[in-house]
């Protein structure tokens, strides 16, 4: 609904190896310049304006097409699974609530199920896989 049939096929026809989100960018240049010769702009000041206001738009499209055309390199989403397999292991061991060196009678073993950290590892793990 923001393009005609006819700038749509324009559009469709443009060869690029990149995203063509510039294009009517440029269709907005020329017809604010046409408007301009035509007196629907009245003077270069207001042409002015609407040019920057549409460059700032444009850079911010340009910004938002380099965050996608980047990728996360690899290494950080290998750091972070170290972190999170580290942090679960050092928190198994950590959060043992036994101190063996006090020979309590009947508690020779500290033998539990950690469930908060289970569930804290799995928000973790999913957390990462998402």
């Amino acid at each position: 609904g923001f393009m005609t049939r006819d700038e749509r096929k324009l559009f469709d026809d443009l060869k690029s190896p990149h995203l063509k989100y510039w294009v009517p960018f440029v269709w907005f240049g020329n017809l604010a310049s046409k408007a301009r010769k035509e007196g629907r702009i009245r003077d270069s000041v207001d042409l002015q304006t609407l040019m920057n206001e549409m460059n700032k738009y444009r850079s911010w499209c340009s910004l938002l097409f380099g965050y996608d055309w980047v990728g996360i390199p690899l290494v950080y989403t290998q750091v972070v699974t170290l972190a999170v397999y580290t942090f679960f292991l050092a928190c198994l061991i950590g959060r043992q609530f036994l101190d063996t060196d006090q020979g309590y009678q009947g508690h020779d073993l500290d033998v539990y199920i950690p469930v908060f950290t289970l569930l804290q590892f799995f928000f973790y793990a999913g957390w990462l896989k998402v």
